[in-house]
């Protein structure tokens, strides 16, 4: 197969990993940046243009969309999708993913368990929506932050009212979610591909930093999942639409809470904490859904 990786940096570890999965399972890779695609759309169907060449007989493509980019991204991914070239991760799901609030909502919804959360127009006037997720301290994020950037801990009510009226005051969303004291600065990444759990990682935020992500100075060792904790990793994904994906989730007292599910989750911090071949099988499920595309158009 020819398969390609939508990715703006070959250098990236995730985008290199991938390319090396492709070739060692026999397969042709080339990494295409998506950004540097044209989409073309006319009466002889949709074609997409890459450094002045059109794009012919690409059998899959695995999206690396940057949440910066995501709108012109998932356009490039859903005009594959109209040239019926199988992607591993399908537009909608990404864009469901990188609204933060359309995303809980859907996740509330499928009833997977999840920190309360509340999105408000707030305003300097008397508000009780702090009360509604559980009072100080509080949990107050964009919803376009990413990588743990755009992320407060307000340590009481005063506090969290001044942080939101600041973020207000620069036009900028939030919600705010009720802080889990007892997951102390720790949380899980489950890697999901294709229905499967093939990985799994705690991350311990460094002292004094109630955030878990690696790039913000956090460490990551590998875990085995409770049956709970696998359960609503699974149905998270399952309820986003992705078939890869990087389910986020904190250890509370009444059990695994979702925080975010990610649709174009890092390889590095995973592998390396776990020792598993994830490119491979994220390759893997590409060739089982080929050939299961195949099968359809030969019957």
């Amino acid at each position: 197969m020819k398969i390609a990786v939508l990715s703006r940096n070959p250098n990236l570890y995730s985008t290199k990993r991938l390319l090396e999965a492709i070739e060692q399972r026999g397969h042709e890779g080339l990494i295409i940046d998506h950004l540097k695609c044209d989409i073309i759309i006319d009466d002889e169907g949709p074609s997409l243009y890459y450094q002045g060449e059109k794009l012919k007989d690409i059998d899959a493509v695995i999206p690396r969309i940057g949440a910066s980019v995501t709108f012109y991204g998932t356009a490039v991914v859903r005009q594959f999708e109209m040239m019926k070239v199988f992607s591993a991760v399908s537009s909608l799901a990404i864009t469901r993913s990188r609204d933060k609030l359309r995303s809980l909502q859907i996740l509330s919804r499928s009833g997977v368990s999840m920190p309360k959360t509340a999105f408000t127009n707030f305003s300097k006037e008397e508000n009780n929506t702090l009360e509604l997720v559980g009072n100080a301290p509080v949990v107050i994020k964009l919803l376009e932050g990413t990588q743990g950037l755009g992320v407060v801990l307000a340590e009481s009510k005063k506090a969290a009212k001044s942080v939101v009226e600041a973020f207000e005051g620069l036009k900028a969303r939030v919600i705010l979610q009720e802080f889990i004291e007892e997951s102390g600065g720790a949380d899980i990444r489950a890697f999901v591909v294709n229905g499967e759990v093939v990985g799994a990682m705690k991350r311990q935020g460094k002292e004094g930093e109630f955030r878990s992500n690696l790039h913000r100075g956090g460490s990551a060792n590998i875990i085995k999942l409770k049956r709970a904790e696998k359960s609503a990793a699974l149905k998270a994904a399952e309820a986003m639409g992705l078939k890869i994906a990087g389910v986020d989730m904190l250890q509370s007292k009444r059990g695994p809470l979702i925080l975010e599910v990610n649709s174009s989750p890092g390889l590095e911090g995973i592998e390396k904490a776990t020792g598993v071949d994830i490119a491979g099988k994220i390759v893997e499920y590409i060739e089982i859904n080929s050939q299961k595309k195949r099968k359809k158009v030969d019957a």
